[in-house]
C-alpha cells in the first residue's frame, strides 16, 4: 500500500508511533474546530493516472446519470412540515455515477477496504470501531461532473463521509459546506432554512487537490459542489463506513441513486 499512499507522511499503518498519534490528535483537533480535515497528498500523484485510467472505461460504458429535483434531505417530504417550509427548499443536482461492485478490483475499491485506512477513522472520530458498507453499491462509488454539472445541498446519512478526489476541474466544482447545521437530537428546520435563504453568509470553502483524501460529518453538516466550469471534469470517489456492521441501502434509495436495486452482471452493466 506504501507505492499507492504516501505513508511516510501519514502512518495509517503505525498509528500507535509518536507521528501516528500526532496525526490522529491533529485530525481529531480540526475535526472539532471545523468539522472536517484533509490529507492533502494522500494518494501519490503517479497513483491518480491509474486511479483515473480504471474508472474512466467504466464511466463511458455503464455509468448513471444522477440528475434529479430534490431538497436537502434527499426525501419527498418530512413528517410534521409543510411542503413550502424554506427547509424543503428544491434544488437540481446532476453528474454521473459508478457503484463498488462495478470496479472491484480498482484501486479505488482497495483503498477504501484496506484495514488500517478504516482504524485510522475510526481513531479520528473517538469510535471504538468502524465497518466498511455491506452495500455493493453504496459502499464506494465514483462521481464525475461534466460542465454545468453539481451536486447541491444536502444532508449524508452516514454520520461522516470520507471523500477522494482523483481530478479537479479547470474551475468550479468547488466543495461548500456549514458545519453543525443540525444535530442529532435537534434537526433545526428552521434554521436550515435560514441557511438555504442566503447560504453565502455562512458557507465555507474548502480548498482540493487531486489526491486528497478529507473527512467530514456530512450527516450534520450542509455541503455541496458547485458547478463545474470547462472541459475537464470533476472525479471523486465517496467512501461510507458506519459503526454497525452490515448497513445497506434500501431498494427505493439505490433505485434513486443508482438507477438499479441490484448488483452488475458478467457483461460490467447495471441490472436492476
Amino acid at each position: 500500500m506504501d507505492k499507492l499512499l504516501d505513508l511516510e507522511r501519514f502512518p495509517l499503518d503505525d498509528l500507535a508511533s509518536a507521528p501516528g498519534q500526532a496525526l490522529v490528535e491533529r485530525c481529531q483537533h480540526e475535526l472539532v474546530e471545523h468539522g472536517t480535515f484533509s490529507l492533502a497528498g494522500f494518494v501519490r500523484p503517479q497513483v491518480l493516472a491509474q486511479c483515473v485510467a480504471e474508472v474512466q472505461p467504466v464511466f463511458e460504458a455503464a455509468a448513471f446519470t444522477h440528475k434529479r429535483s430534490h431538497n436537502i434531505y434527499f426525501k419527498d417530504g418530512i413528517a410534521g412540515l409543510p411542503a413550502d417550509h424554506p427547509a424543503l427548499r428544491r434544488f437540481e443536482t446532476a453528474g454521473l455515477t459508478i457503484c463498488a461492485d462495478q470496479i472491484p478490483d480498482s484501486v479505488v475499491c482497495r483503498i477504501y477496504e484496506w484495514p488500517p485506512l478504516v482504524a485510522f477513522l475510526a481513531a479520528t472520530m473517538g469510535k471504538s470501531q468502524l465497518h466498511p458498507m455491506a452495500d455493493p453499491l453504496a459502499r464506494a462509488n465514483v462521481m464525475t461532473y461534466r460542465e454545468g454539472e453539481a451536486v447541491n445541498w444536502h444532508f449524508d446519512r452516514s454520520e461522516f463521509t470520507t471523500t477522494l478526489l482523483l481530478q479537479s476541474a479547470e474551475a468550479g466544482g468547488e466543495f461548500q459546506y456549514r458545519s453543525d447545521l443540525r444535530a442529532e437530537d435537534d434537526p433545526n428546520y428552521d434554521g436550515v432554512g435560514r441557511f438555504l435563504a442566503d447560504p453565502a453568509r455562512e458557507v465555507q470553502t474548502l480548498a482540493q487537490a487531486p489526491g486528497t483524501l478529507t473527512v467530514f460529518k456530512g450527516k450534520y453538516a450542509a455541503h455541496r459542489v458547485t458547478p463545474v466550469e470547462g472541459a475537464r471534469v470533476r472525479i471523486v470517489a465517496v467512501y461510507s463506513y458506519y459503526e454497525k456492521p452490515g448497513v445497506q441501502f434500501s431498494a427505493e434509495e439505490r433505485l434513486g441513486f443508482y438507477g438499479r436495486a441490484g448488483l452488475t452482471l458478467g457483461d460490467g452493466k447495471p441490472h436492476v
